[in-house]
């Protein structure tokens, strides 16, 4: 795991997608035209991502070179956007031992996809572009089995493992360094408006299949464990699970959403 002060930076990461790009095609060349279009004929990260999104959600009624034009000039109007990326990406490299290469997120990982499809669809909604935004709000469901509401607002450092089933609601708020699996829910608790979606801290862990409902806050570095139905607060540090979820203890590692260690015992172990 990369050392919270040694973080690679944007420059480097880049640097290490096209060498693995280059190693990539030279050891099956059926791949070169593919990754000459989504990585190495692109001058930088947010290239090739915008490369890989707007081939993946084009559609005949909005194709290729449309989407990429609008996701290129969303992204264009977040001065962030590349560093954000660049940390999203060493997030799911450091954190998935199925992740080999820093260029595998952004060409194979679906929940890195979604996320950054969320964060353009985030910026047309902010513009006031609400049919674009849900557009592609509604393509990355069909595409990538994760359903992200445009106007939620995400921080950085995200790690979405696998994606499917995975629904992120309007008001949702997630903090920084925060990791999910498949089939996580942050929803609402009824038919009730305005603000009602979970409001999750910095450096939380939430396990798979964990539902989290309501206008209700997760602290930081809390775990929800796996299958919980989490429907009031959790303190921060504090493990969370059942359903309904119970604190069952304090947290075992500093931030368990970096640690990614899933288990309960210690913590259970210490409540007792």
């Amino acid at each position: 795991m990369t050392d919270e002060n040694s973080k690679p930076s944007l420059e480097d990461v880049w640097r290490s997608m096209r060498e693995e790009a280059e190693r990539m095609a030279g050891q099956d060349t059926v791949l070169s035209d593919f990754l000459h279009k989504r990585v190495l004929g692109q001058s930088d990260l947010v290239g090739a991502v915008t490369a890989n999104l707007s081939d993946k959600l084009a559609q005949p009624d909005m194709p290729q070179a449309t989407l990429s034009r609008e996701i290129a000039a969303a992204f264009a109007a977040d001065e962030t956007i590349a560093q954000t990326m660049c940390e999203d990406i060493v997030a799911v490299h450091d954190r998935d031992p199925a992740c080999r290469t820093y260029l595998d997120p952004v060409l194979f990982f679906k929940g890195f996809l979604a996320l950054q499809a969320y964060r353009a669809a985030h910026q047309m909604m902010q513009q006031g572009r609400r049919g674009m935004a849900m557009l592609i709000q509604n393509r990355a469901s069909e595409v990538f089995g994760a359903d992200i509401h445009p106007s939620a607002k995400i921080g950085s450092g995200i790690m979405i493992d696998h994606a499917t089933g995975v629904v992120i609601g309007e008001t949702a708020v997630i903090g920084n360094e925060v990791s999910m699996l498949h089939g996580v829910t942050l929803g609402g608790s009824g038919k009730e408006g305005g603000d009602r979606h979970p409001k999750i801290g910095n450096g939380v862990l939430i396990s798979v299949g964990a539902k989290v409902l309501g206008n209700i806050h997760i602290g930081d570095c809390a775990k929800i464990g796996g299958g919980s139905v989490v429907l009031t607060d959790v303190p921060a540090y504090s493990t969370a699970v059942g359903i309904p979820a119970k604190v069952v203890g304090k947290v075992d590692t500093p931030t368990p959403s970096r640690s990614m260690d899933h288990s309960l015992a210690d913590a259970m172990d210490k409540k007792k």
